[in-house]
């Protein structure tokens, strides 16, 4: 009671914002919890057994395309593949993220040994193992593909080309300049469609490559100069003293950089760096533009079937792929907030 009078009634003022907040949820929760528990269905065959007069949420939809929705058209027989792909990544981000004595180690693997150990095992044609052209990858798998590898690959660039452009050397700084503004000024439905449609009239004759490699490409680059800005805020939150202290005690540029100044700088900039990725991870769902169907594509494609049409199938649907969304990027925020809580408390 002392906590709800100090937080929620210490005023009038927040006593009405209090009980308004309160009526609110009494009008949104309680209809929620009936269409998605006391009036769903929870087993059935198909379309029939989800109409109905006041039916609530369609389950048996999801759990009959349950498959499609994290693995799209992978052959079955080979998703042991995309499973062991994807514990592979989840121990090895783990490893590297929670203090401990081998994270330099797990953080090397997860950068550079399991994006390639990831490709040989879901594209396969190598080591005896079947291969699954990209055409068929889908659902899950292909969201956080194309997250992943932006996330990764934008990081280290936005940090090259936030010091290029704070550069002392002109053809460094307007070129990073140059290309910062040129990405931040496209949409990324616009490099998608350059990168599916016009990149290939711009290569040699024979010369291809995979539509989701450009799209990878193309999604790296526009998050990388995001990213940029974002880091260039932190370097320029760093006092003058620093770089100064820096030089005084012998250092180069590089390791007064990376000793110094870098840490310094993302220390500050982890909510923007972290909202830039939360970005980029919704942000897959326009690969579907380009004709790869992630995890919203590929439940918006099996709208279309006809054994599973009714109206709460739609609904349904869309409330999976916003939970899944939703716990991603809410354990990607919750563990930037104990990051932060945990420089807070070495600066003490």
């Amino acid at each position: 009671m002392s906590w709800m009078r100090a937080n929620l009634f210490s005023s009038p003022l927040n006593t009405a914002l209090s009980l308004g907040s309160l009526y609110l949820l009494w009008l949104i929760i309680p209809p929620v919890i009936d269409w998605a528990f006391l009036s769903a269905v929870w087993v059935g065959e198909g379309r029939e057994d989800c109409l109905g007069e006041g039916v609530g949420a369609c389950w048996p939809f999801v759990t009959a395309k349950w498959q499609q929705f994290i693995y799209g058209r992978y052959p079955t027989e080979e998703l042991w593949r995309v499973n062991l792909t994807f514990v592979i990544g989840a121990v090895s981000i783990v490893m590297a993220l929670r203090e401990g004595r081998f994270r330099a180690q797990a953080a090397l693997f997860a950068v550079v040994i399991f994006p390639a150990l990831a490709f040989v095992l879901l594209s396969g044609g190598m080591l005896g193992l079947a291969e699954v052209g990209t055409e068929l990858w889908g659902g899950l798998l292909v969201t956080l593909v194309v997250a992943v590898t932006g996330i990764a690959a934008s990081l280290p660039l936005g940090i090259a080309l936030a010091l290029a452009r704070r550069s002392e050397l002109p053809i460094i700084r307007w070129f990073a300049i140059a290309f910062i503004e040129f990405w931040r000024g496209v949409p990324l439905i616009t490099v998608l469609f350059m990168a599916a449609v016009m990149l290939p009239l711009f290569l040699p004759d024979g010369v291809t490559f995979d539509k989701l490699l450009r799209c990878l490409i193309g999604v790296a680059l526009f998050a990388s100069a995001y990213m940029a800005e974002v880091v260039r805020g932190g370097l320029q939150a760093i006092p003058r003293g620093q770089y100064e202290a820096s030089r005084a005690m012998g250092l180069s540029y590089w390791q007064s950089m990376r000793l110094v100044i870098l840490p310094q700088a993302l220390a500050k900039v982890i909510p923007g760096i972290v909202n830039t990725f939360i970005g980029l991870f919704k942000d897959t769902t326009l690969v579907l533009i380009i004709g790869l169907f992630d995890l919203l594509g590929i439940i918006q494609l099996h709208f279309t079937d006809a054994g599973w049409a009714t109206p709460q199938t739609h609904n349904t649907g869309y409330a999976v792929a916003a939970i899944i969304f939703w716990l991603f990027c809410f354990s990607m925020s919750r563990y930037a907030t104990s990051v932060e809580k945990r420089l807070d408390r070495a600066r003490v």
